[in-house]
């Protein structure tokens, strides 16, 4: 006879076998669309002074916000001890440790403006500290931990307020944005003071680990294009004064000083001349002046992100390798480089601490978009310590490797495959290729619940790095300069027909799709083949005169065209070879387009010219416009929207059946007296 007490005991016992068996016996089911936008995202994350803890960011979707909420969590970097730190109902971002790890800071919005929080790491609640009009752009503890720099917009004057009070607010295009400039607090006195001033904006900015001076980005106002115009500056904290570093019309980033504040790192998109549009790569300038140096001229990839070794001696850094991204080391002494990490993921995501020479990271597979990572720089023997999605052991996944063909004219092209979901052999299946943005960029090996979600629905998905993607070195980037179709359409193409002659793709049955760059490739690809039987464009070029006009970007058009369209000797012929609406008669794919209302990158007017040119030529055709979105939805039902209608018009029209749209979660209607 068992005892009361022994039930008591045994009773849990029991039911943790019971769930477990369920569990294991539960059937494991694809992700559906809902599934994508509820998967919580992870970022971060940062390491606490003394190396013993980590925070990060969850953020879960709110559908009754419509949007999405951040929160700080914290783990012991022995994966124990998870515990959630913030619980505002607008949520926390910028979070960053105080030098002593006894505080964590972070930027919310509690009231009409976001401003510094300070949260004791032991607990308790969070403290507004700021309260600076305008409010927070961004922030950073000294190193001694008696003040916090932070970055804010020059707030409005009364006569501006006033003038926006009475909407007598008419304004001067790209002439209407405040700058941003840097600001330092005290922790005691909370006193203000401005540290930068004058007719420019911020563009970023890095405290020397000693405390005493501040490396700053400063471009001559806060339009998109002027980021080519940004140069580094060196303010020296105990006497106020400054020194422009850099002069050469070329940006540069994830800029930092050297442990000893003699030499300056930072990242560019250039080569040793100095000329635009390149891979970013590792340069170094001295503090005192001088002429920046290409550290790495022969590398062949793309450069993520760089961060000095404690005691100076050795740069560690992030590069793209085309489908992966890797950390290395780079010995300033011998000028050898040295690739610590290689696997089938993309690592991002860095913070290292010198004072005990340890980083933490992120690691991203196709399989998890999430682990963290910490390892020791002196030996680099990199642990996992925390995977925040053992949720993801419900859903069946799909296969993804990384696949190889030739382009047309011999060059090897890459590309990320993903099968479809209970694949078989032999068995030919409905092939999407999904082209990415940028067009620098490259599709990773990385998590992609969309992708995961259509290969749950019997789909195979190719997302090729078509010429033009980073990665691969100078030479594939560059393949668009004068000439932005050369080889990148072929590329996509030679790409489908190698998954069909691999026995995988159904000719009959192929779609393409994609946003931004891969909306522009889109757009091409139906005037130029009729391989397609359905199409999804998403915030593509169809003009590239008159997208050069009402885009915020130019930068990086000019190099593709060689020139803009505006002058006598300009190359119109090149502009109008490479844009869409000129071939667009030659259309018979079906295509759905779709747009932000308020984009400023790639304007609704594209949108407009496209979808009237497939009307006026007969072809089935629908423009989505998504109000208040920029370059993309963001509105949670406008994301589900968006895959619903896209993947609808991909079953119409690729395989002739019905698709039932996916519902968003009930959710409270609001009392419109409230």
């Amino acid at each position: 006879m068992i005892s009361i007490t022994k039930k008591i005991l045994f009773a849990p016992a029991v039911l943790a076998i019971f769930l477990s068996v369920a569990l294991f016996s539960q059937e494991k089911k694809p992700m559906t669309f809902l599934d994508t936008i509820n998967l919580k995202r992870v970022s971060g994350p940062s390491l606490s002074p003394d190396g013993k803890q980590i925070f990060f960011t969850i953020t879960n979707a709110d559908w009754e916000k419509n949007g999405t909420v951040s929160h700080i969590w914290r783990l012991n970097t022995d994966g124990e001890g998870l515990v959630q730190m913030t619980n505002g109902k607008d949520g926390e971002s910028g979070g960053t440790w105080s030098p002593d790890g006894k505080m964590v800071s972070f930027i919310t919005k509690r009231n009409d403006e976001r401003q510094i929080f300070f949260l004791n790491n032991r607990g308790g609640e969070a403290i507004e500290f700021s309260a600076h009009k305008g409010g927070v752009l961004s922030h950073t503890w000294s190193p001694c931990g008696k003040k916090i720099y932070f970055t804010a917009r020059d707030p409005l004057s009364e006569e501006e307020e006033q003038k926006k009070e009475d909407k007598d607010d008419a304004f001067i295009f790209e002439r209407n944005e405040k700058n941003t400039h840097i600001w330092t607090i005290d922790i005691q006195t909370k006193t203000e003071k401005k540290l930068t001033d004058g007719d420019f904006t911020l563009r970023g900015f890095q405290v020397s680990r000693d405390g005493t001076k501040i490396l700053f980005s400063a471009a001559p106002s806060p339009n998109y294009d002027d980021v080519l115009n940004a140069e580094i500056w060196l303010l020296n904290l105990e006497d106020g004064s400054k020194k422009k570093i850099t002069d050469n019309n070329i940006w540069e980033g994830r800029f930092s000083l050297s442990p000893d504040s003699t030499q300056i790192l930072f990242v560019a998109d250039t080569n040793e001349r100095f000329e635009h549009y390149f891979q970013d790569a590792l340069f170094l300038v001295p503090a005192s002046g001088g002429t920046p140096k290409l550290l790495l001229p022969d590398f062949k990839y793309e450069i993520s992100d760089a961060f000095w070794s404690a005691d100076g001696e050795t740069i560690y850094f992030g590069a793209n390798m085309g489908v992966h991204v890797e950390i290395f080391a780079l010995d300033l002494t011998s000028k050898k480089v040295k690739q610590l990490t290689n696997g089938k993921h993309t690592i991002s995501g860095f913070d290292y601490i010198p004072k005990i020479n340890s980083v933490a990271y992120s690691l991203n597979t196709p399989y998890n978009p999430t682990t963290f990572w910490i390892a020791d720089m002196d030996d680099f023997n990199p642990r996992m310590i925390y995977d925040p999605y053992p949720e993801l052991e419900n859903y069946k996944m799909a296969k993804v490797e990384a696949i190889q063909w030739k382009g047309t004219d011999g060059q090897v092209v890459e590309g990320v495959l993903f099968y479809p979901v209970d694949y078989e052999k032999g068995k030919r299946y409905p092939l999407l290729a999904h082209t990415h943005g940028g067009p620098q960029s490259s599709d990773k090996l990385r998590f992609d619940s969309y992708a995961h979600a259509r290969a749950g629905r019997g789909y195979a998905i190719l997302k090729p790095n078509y010429r033009g993607s980073t990665g691969y070195g100078n030479d594939v980037l560059r393949d668009m300069v004068g000439h932005y179709f050369l080889h990148a359409d072929d590329d996509v193409i030679t790409g489908v027909e190698h998954c069909i002659k691999i026995g995988l793709a159904d000719s009959d049955r192929l779609g393409t799709l994609g946003w931004s760059a891969g909306g522009h490739m889109t757009n091409w690809l139906i005037t130029q083949t009729d391989i397609f039987k359905a199409a999804s464009s998403g915030a593509g070029a169809s003009n590239w005169i008159s997208m050069y006009a009402q885009s915020d970007v130019r930068i990086y058009r000019t190099p593709w065209f060689l020139g803009d369209p505006w002058h006598a000797d300009s190359p119109l012929k090149t502009y109008r070879e490479h844009s869409p609406i000129f071939y667009v008669h030659q259309a018979k794919t079906p295509t759905l387009i779709m747009y932000g209302e308020n984009d400023r990158r790639v304007p609704l007017p594209q949108g407009y010219e496209m979808y009237r040119g497939l009307m006026a030529n007969g072809v089935p055709t629908e423009l989505v416009i998504f109000p208040r979105a920029g370059h993309g939805p963001r509105e949670l039902r406008h994301r589900l929207y968006k895959m619903n209608k896209e993947f609808q018009w991909l079953e119409k029209y690729i395989m002739g059946r019905d698709f039932k749209f996916e519902e968003p979660p009930v959710t409270k209607k609001k009392d419109k007296n409230q």
